[in-house]
C-alpha cells in the first residue's frame, strides 16, 4: 500500500492527536476514517447530514407547487417518490407501494 507524508502546523496536529486519543484510534486509523466519511463511505459522515436536507426538500416542492396548481400534487409526489428513491433516501419500510 503506498504511505504518504503530510506536514501540519501545530494547532491542526494538536487537533489531530487530541481527536486520536478521544476517539482511541491510531493517528492512521483516525485519518483513515475522516478520509472515510468524507469520500461518503460512511452514511452518518459528512455528506450524511446533507440527506435530511435534500429528503426535505424533495418533499417541499411539490407541496409549494400544489399551492398554486392542487390538481398536480399527486403527480408531483410520485416524481418526489422516484427521486427519493434514486437517490437512495427513503427508509426500507417507505419503499414498498
Amino acid at each position: 500500500m503506498p504511505g504518504i507524508n503530510i506536514r501540519l502546523k501545530d494547532a491542526p496536529r494538536e487537533r489531530l492527536v487530541t481527536g486520536t486519543r478521544s476517539a482511541r484510534f491510531s493517528r492512521l486509523g483516525y485519518v483513515r476514517n475522516i478520509s472515510d466519511r468524507f469520500e461518503r463511505n460512511d452514511a452518518g459522515g459528512f455528506y450524511g447530514c446533507f440527506d435530511g436536507v435534500q429528503v426535505t426538500l424533495i418533499q417541499v416542492f411539490p407541496i409549494l407547487a400544489a399551492t398554486r396548481r392542487p390538481d398536480l400534487l399527486p403527480k408531483d409526489m410520485d416524481d418526489a417518490r422516484t427521486l427519493l428513491l434514486e437517490r437512495g433516501l427513503l427508509a426500507p419500510e417507505d419503499r414498498a407501494e
